[in-house]
């Protein structure tokens, strides 16, 4: 399968910057995977913006109805 980096890149809300596998789905969503987390596209961005991308944290977005 192809990545599409450059297609990705234009719903990408990652708000940090020297990130390597911006655009990079796959490797976004395993990295974030392996540390509790869900990627920043799974968040609004004011809430993806505190980086705090934890299961806990999405589940209280859940529950207060922002996500």
């Amino acid at each position: 399968m192809e990545c599409k980096k450059e297609q990705n890149l234009n719903s990408c809300n990652c708000s940090y910057d020297p990130c390597a596998r911006k655009g990079i789905c796959c490797e976004c969503i395993s990295y974030h995977l392996k540390s509790r987390q869900l990627p920043a596209c799974c968040f609004p961005d004011d809430a993806e913006r505190t980086y705090d991308r934890s299961f806990e944290h999405f589940a209280r977005l859940v529950t207060h109805k922002k996500v």
